[in-house]
């Protein structure tokens, strides 16, 4: 089902629209909410809580790509539940991605300031605008969805170390990006 359908019937407060949803992104929301969490269960009830979000906000938001509004708040909400969830302890596979690219940064703190992110995504997007499909593909498979150096491996026909090695060219390309454009000060 077209996305503007969708939409039309959270307009119409039609509860088919959380089926179209789930059949529609379901799969990918799963997906995402896993690779953070590492656990099916927390992850399923990460996404249900994103359709009950989806559901509250659409009206009076009408979001241009439903795909991006979704995946957007499954994201947010698995990384609330990942950190609650890991306060005292370490998930290596999430924590690992989070690590690589937090180098890129000059401070957390300029970050969390709803502008300067919003500046800051709009910078990326151009970062990201510059890079060849193959790389923009594994850089945003690894640091939004969070899929593993493995997993990347296999989807991009490529050796774990190739995976591993570009990565820390993108890193490095980005860091590069953010210093030419007053985001990274050494």
């Amino acid at each position: 089902m077209d996305d503007s359908k969708i939409i039309e019937m959270f307009f119409e407060r039609s509860e088919q629209a959380i089926t179209e949803l789930s059949a529609k992104y379901g799969a990918i929301c799963l997906h995402v909410a896993e690779n953070i969490l590492g656990n099916r269960q927390d992850a399923e009830e990460c996404v249900a809580d994103a359709y009950l979000a989806v559901w509250n906000t659409i009206p009076p938001q009408r979001p241009e790509l439903l795909r991006s509004y979704i995946l957007r708040i499954v994201r947010n909400l698995s990384l609330k539940k990942y950190h609650k969830n890991t306060a005292q302890k370490r998930n290596s596979h999430y924590d690992i991605a989070l690590e690589e690219i937090q180098d890129c940064f000059s401070s957390p703190s300029s970050v969390d300031k709803e502008i300067e992110a919003e500046q800051i995504a709009r910078v990326i997007d151009r970062f990201l605008e510059g890079l060849d499909r193959p790389d923009r593909i594994m850089f945003v498979r690894r640091y939004w969805y969070g899929d593993s150096v493995g997993d990347l491996a296999g989807l991009l026909h490529k050796s774990r170390h190739y995976i591993s090695v570009r990565l820390s060219r993108l890193r490095k390309s980005l860091k590069q990006f953010l210093t030419e454009e007053g985001w990274f000060y050494e």
